[in-house]
């Protein structure tokens, strides 16, 4: 489905051919995700990831890419508005994110738990900027 077309589902049948168990499969909906860019052009998140070792990265990669797939299982609020996804790998890798609606994620920045305290202040100080050049609208576009 993309940008608002129709659900198809498809039904089928778990077990022999006589099981009553039916499972319902929709259309997984992927999410936006975007990098936020401040007034001068920079990527927070671009200048970390941009930082990080090839293994790191893979792992930031794959992180963001279950994101992108609606998968919140490591991921907590951080207040402001400012979501962290936990990467157990290495010395703890975070990646900070906003929501805006329910299918773009904002990316804001990345850190290892040792920096984690700056890195969420720098998050949320960069999802506020982000909110007010957005005139405080979130984008429904996929609601």
């Amino acid at each position: 489905m993309s940008g608002g077309g129709t659900d198809r589902r498809t039904s089928c049948c778990l077990g022999p051919p006589s099981s009553n168990v039916y499972v319902t499969i929709g259309e997984v909906q992927e999410i936006d995700i975007r990098e936020f860019v401040d007034a001068s052009g920079r990527s927070t998140f671009g200048r970390w990831f941009d930082g990080l070792n090839a293994v790191a990265a893979a792992r930031v990669t794959i992180a963001v890419a279950r994101l992108g797939q609606g998968n919140y299982s490591n991921v907590e609020g951080v207040g402001a508005g400012v979501f962290e996804s936990k990467i157990d790998f290495g010395p703890g890798y975070r990646v900070y994110f906003g929501k805006d609606g329910e299918r773009i994620i904002i990316l804001l920045g990345g850190s290892s738990k040792q920096r984690q305290s700056a890195a969420i202040a720098a998050a949320q100080a960069a999802w506020a900027e982000y909110k007010r050049s957005k005139g405080g609208k979130e984008d429904r576009r996929w609601d």
